[in-house]
C-alpha cells in the first residue's frame, strides 16, 4: 500500500515563500508509484492541504489529518520543508513527535539547538571546532560600540540569532553601521550576535544521512558579487556557487573531517548544510542550516547531483529513513 506523505511548507517567518518553492520541488519529484504526496501549507492563519491550485482541505490539528470527499486521510510520514519557524526550530516537530508521526528532520531538540546560532556555537566550541569571535546581545541590552569593536574588530557581521536565508544580516565598517545593523537584526529576532570578520574562502558543506550512513556531499565554494553572501547573493543570482569547490586536497579533507565532527557533536540526523570560512587552511564554522533549500538551484541539491544522487533519490531516502 502506498504511504501518505505530508510535505509541510510555508511557516511563520520571512522565509515562507522560499519554503513553498522547496516544498513544491519535493512534491514534483516524489515517486507517485510509491507515495501519495500531499502539499500541506502551515501558515499563521490556516493549516490546509492544497489539492491542485485552488482546492483546500483543513487540517485537524488534534491528530494532523484531514477529510477529502468523506475519506479520512492520515499521514504516515511528514517531509519537513519549512525554513525558519515553526519547522526548523523544532516547535512543529515536537508536535509530530507527540503524535508519533515520523518526520524527515532531526529530533526536535537538535532542531531547536541548531536553529539558535549562539547555542550551536557554544556546543561545537567544546569539541574543538574553530569559530569567529562573537558578542551576544538581547533586545534592551546597553549597546557599547567601543567595547564591541574592541572585542570583534572591524569590519564585523551583525546577525539575528534565530533566522535564516540571510534575513537581517549586515556587515558593519564603523560604529554607526553597527548601530544600524543591530536595528536591522532586531527586526528578525530579539537576540542577536556580532561576529568578527573572517578573511578567506567560504564554502558550504552538506552532510546528510544517506543509506543509513553519514555522508559528506561535494563541497560548494561561495563567491558573492556583493560584500557578503546575503539574501540577494543567495536567491537573486548575485553569487557564484561552484561545486566542487576550488580548494586544495588538504582543505577538502580537513573541512570534510570537521563537518562530520560537527554533525556528530550536535547529534544530527537528516539534512544539514553548514557554512565555513578557511583561515590559513583551517575551516572556521559559521552556522548550520537543517532545512536547506530544496529547489533545483539550491546548494544542497547541487551537491547531491555532483555526488550522483538525484532529487528523487535524495527525497526518497529521507522518507524511508524516517519510516525506518
Amino acid at each position: 500500500m502506498k504511504k501518505n506523505i505530508a510535505i509541510i511548507m510555508g511557516g511563520f517567518s520571512s522565509e515562507k515563500d522560499i519554503s513553498i518553492k522547496s516544498g513544491n520541488v519535493v512534491f514534483n519529484h516524489l515517486d507517485t508509484d510509491k507515495y501519495n504526496a500531499f502539499r500541506v501549507h502551515i501558515l499563521p492563519e490556516k493549516w490546509v492541504v492544497l489539492d491542485g491550485d485552488s482546492n483546500e482541505y483543513l487540517i485537524n490539528k488534534n491528530d494532523f489529518s484531514f477529510y477529502k470527499d468523506k475519506n479520512h486521510i492520515v499521514f504516515d510520514v511528514v517531509f519537513n520543508a519549512i525554513h525558519g519557524t515553526p519547522g526548523e526550530n523544532g516547535m512543529l516537530l515536537s508536535y509530530f513527535e507527540l503524535l508519533n508521526i515520523p518526520h524527515t528532520s532531526a529530533p526536535s531538540y537538535q532542531m531547536a539547538l541548531t536553529f539558535n546560532k549562539r547555542d550551536t556555537l557554544s556546543v561545537v566550541k567544546e569539541y574543538g571546532i574553530k569559530t569567529a569571535i562573537a558578542v551576544y546581545l538581547n533586545k534592551g541590552d546597553i549597546i557599547d560600540t567601543d567595547a564591541i569593536i574592541a572585542k570583534v574588530g572591524l569590519p564585523c557581521f551583525i546577525k539575528p540569532n534565530n533566522a535564516g536565508s540571510s534575513y537581517g544580516i549586515s556587515k558593519a565598517y564603523n560604529s554607526a553601521e553597527i548601530l544600524s545593523g543591530i536595528e536591522t537584526a532586531y527586526k528578525e529576532d530579539n537576540a542577536i550576535l556580532i561576529e568578527s570578520f573572517l578573511e578567506g574562502t567560504e564554502v558550504s558543506v552538506g552532510v546528510i544521512e544517506y543509506n543509513q550512513e553519514i555522508k559528506v556531499l561535494p563541497i560548494t565554494e561561495i563567491v558573492s558579487e556583493n560584500d557578503f553572501f546575503d539574501y540577494e547573493a543567495k536567491y537573486e543570482g548575485k553569487s557564484q556557487e561552484i561545486t566542487p569547490a576550488r580548494i586544495s586536497a588538504q582543505q577538502k579533507n580537513r573541512v570534510e573531517e570537521v563537518a562530520k565532527k560537527v554533525y556528530k557533536s550536535l547529534n544530527m540526523s537528516g539534512f544539514s548544510r553548514s557554512e565555513y570560512i578557511f583561515v590559513n587552511d583551517e575551516p572556521y564554522f559559521l552556522e548550520m542550516n537543517t532545512v536547506p533549500g530544496m529547489t533545483e538551484e539550491s546548494i544542497l541539491p547541487q551537491q547531491a547531483k555532483e555526488a550522483g544522487i538525484s532529487l528523487k533519490d535524495l527525497f526518497e531516502n529521507a522518507i524511508e529513513s524516517a519510516l525506518n
